[in-house]
């Protein structure tokens, strides 16, 4: 059983929440989430709540940005061969598709390239300029990657290959002496906004020619992929990605593109998609393609211009996240094993595991798995190119870059953030690696980060659930860092009735609170831990956030547990 702490976010000021909750007409509880969101004021509330295009900022704001355009359109006056390049993942091929199918739309001279994850790994490439040179392109667009490229562009330059970088990642000091970088991330950038995804800067970048050159509302039909890289790349739902994502939902939900039209048909969704179903049904898709082959395949689905065509590609791209599930879980249950078969792996403050036969496209996912059920910084490392390398996840509140950081004389070459990271190293200093990560994450850890959090924004009663609450609730979506969807906690609640455990991990019971007239449905998922005592009788606070579930066409209020605390 594994205990949770639960941290409560303050309460805002009782005069704060009354004066908002009468300049909108909602009630208290609904206006204290929001002060706790920053917004405090009527018009900041009609901002969030009614998120408009128009408010989208000036692309020419972003430095560069002036450059970038001229030199496009120089090359399309030219008929220089443009290549659209970018990462293998879903924020990079989603980046790809919208630039490539935008400038496809009026221009015959691109092409697109993905570097292959294991042959030519992360970032802008030798082979990739070599291609670009044997294939006669003047200008290269590098979209969520470029920003450390620096060699590469000296390069490309060498060959008479011109570079427009559009990034979203923190800098070097050494900025590459492309064309026009455009990274909101720059120190000398005064862009109003620096948590785009990599796609989101590329649609930056076509508003900004469109608006020149084009038709500038052509390029709201791309927001649809906007939405699945915002969703992907799990980059903040506020600010102007707040207003993208909206839209973008919108556009995804009610009339796709044909290549997200076909995954979505092929995951059998049949409900409204939002930020957490992108995460775990068109994401995982498309990622796989990358992961166990070439990510060539997700951008052909995604530049698909017929529905048979999408769905052919579809079906492939369904195929290879199949059998990333079967890595996923093979993998996950034997780096488990090796953990319950090692007594001093399992009482270490960190996990780091190496066996040379995993696969380099899912130890990051296998790594996040470990994490939920042995919560502390893990390490997954395999073997590739005759090196060892491997993915890091970490948990709330460790600076997992800084850790790794540290063994840095242990390693060919790393990267990443405080919660995600990657690292090549010598086959030789595998063990002092693993020796060196636990000491200085044992030496840096506090029991508090070695528990897992679980955040309440505010205790309430079930009769303050009512339509209208929900109604409101839901206008707050779309939900996702740093606008979660809001956890509350319920006290003296107890199970009324129906009681039932399904697939032996999961709960579902009508939960009642003393002194409360209004009952709800409550599902917990992985919470059977909890079934004895609720069998019992025994009384609890419960944290949960609310959503609505359809059913045989009939949609109902559901309580989602995300822990329980016997009283």
């Amino acid at each position: 059983m594994m205990n949770r702490r639960w941290l409560y976010k303050e309460i805002p000021d009782v005069q704060q929440v009354e004066a908002l909750s009468t300049a909108i007409n909602i009630n208290k509880y609904l206006s204290a989430i929001l002060l706790q969101r920053g917004i405090n004021t009527f018009e900041g509330a009609k901002k969030f709540f009614r998120p408009l295009l128009s408010d989208l900022h000036d692309p020419f704001l972003m430095k560069d940005m002036d450059r970038a355009v001229d030199r496009m359109k120089l090359a399309i006056e030219k008929k220089e061969k443009i290549l659209v390049y970018g990462d293998y993942d879903v924020d990079g091929t989603t980046s790809v598709a919208l630039v490539y199918r935008y400038l496809k739309s009026f221009y015959p001279h691109c092409d697109f390239y993905i570097p292959d994850r294991y042959a030519e790994g992360y970032g802008v490439s030798e082979a990739g300029i070599i291609w670009a040179e044997e294939n006669h392109f003047g200008l290269i667009i590098a979209l969520d990657l470029g920003i450390k490229a620096s060699d590469m562009v000296v390069l490309a330059n060498l060959k008479g290959i011109d570079f427009i970088i559009c990034d979203h990642h923190l800098p070097d000091k050494k900025i590459p002496k492309a064309v026009a970088v455009l990274d909101p991330k720059q120190d000398d950038c005064n862009y109003p906004f620096a948590e785009l995804s990599g796609c989101g800067i590329g649609f930056k970048l076509i508003q900004a020619f469109a608006r020149k050159y084009k038709d500038e509302s052509a390029v709201f039909e791309f927001l649809d992929l906007v939405a699945v890289s915002i969703a992907s790349d799990i980059v903040p739902i506020n600010g102007e990605n707040r207003i993208l994502a909206y839209h973008g939902l919108r556009r995804l939900n009610e009339n796709p593109c044909p290549g997200l039209k076909a995954l979505k048909d092929i995951a059998a969704i049949k409900s409204e998609l939002d930020i957490s179903g992108i995460v775990f049904t068109l994401g995982p898709r498309i990622n796989a393609a990358g992961r166990v082959a070439h990510a060539r395949g997700a951008v052909e689905l995604l530049i698909s211009t017929t529905e048979e065509e999408a769905n052919a590609y579809a079906e492939k791209v369904n195929i290879k996240n199949d059998l990333r599930r079967e890595f996923d879980s093979n993998i996950t249950e034997e780096a488990l094993a090796m953990i319950e078969a090692d007594e001093s792996l399992q009482n270490a403050k960190s996990t780091v595991l190496f066996k040379n036969s995993w696969h380099k496209g899912v130890i990051g996912i296998v790594a996040a798995r470990c994490i939920e059920h042995y919560y502390r910084p893990t390490v997954i490392l395999t073997e590739s190119n005759d090196k060892i390398t491997g993915s890091a996840r970490s948990v709330n509140g460790f600076d997992l870059y800084r850790a790794i950081e540290q063994c840095g004389d242990l390693l060919e070459k790393f990267g990443g953030h405080k919660y995600a990271a990657g690292l090549t190293l010598d086959r030789m200093n595998l063990s002092a690696f693993q020796q060196r990560f636990e000491e200085v994450v044992a030496a840096t850890i506090t029991d508090e980060m070695l528990t897992p959090v679980v955040e309440i924004d505010l205790p309430i009663h079930f009769d303050s659930i009512t339509p209208k609450f929900i109604s409101v609730l839901k206008q707050m979506a779309p939900f996702g860092p740093d606008n979660q969807r809001p956890v509350f906690e319920a006290r003296n609640v107890f199970v009324m009735n129906s009681l039932a455990t399904f697939k032996d991990r999961h709960l579902r019971f009508l939960a009642g609170q003393k002194g409360r007239e209004l009952i709800f449905n409550a599902v917990g998922f992985d919470q059977i831990e909890h079934y004895d005592r609720l069998m019992n009788g025994d009384v609890f606070n419960m944290a949960f956030t609310i959503e609505e579930s359809t059913f045989n066409g009939n949609t109902s209020v559901q309580l989602r547990i995300k822990d329980i605390k016997f009283i």
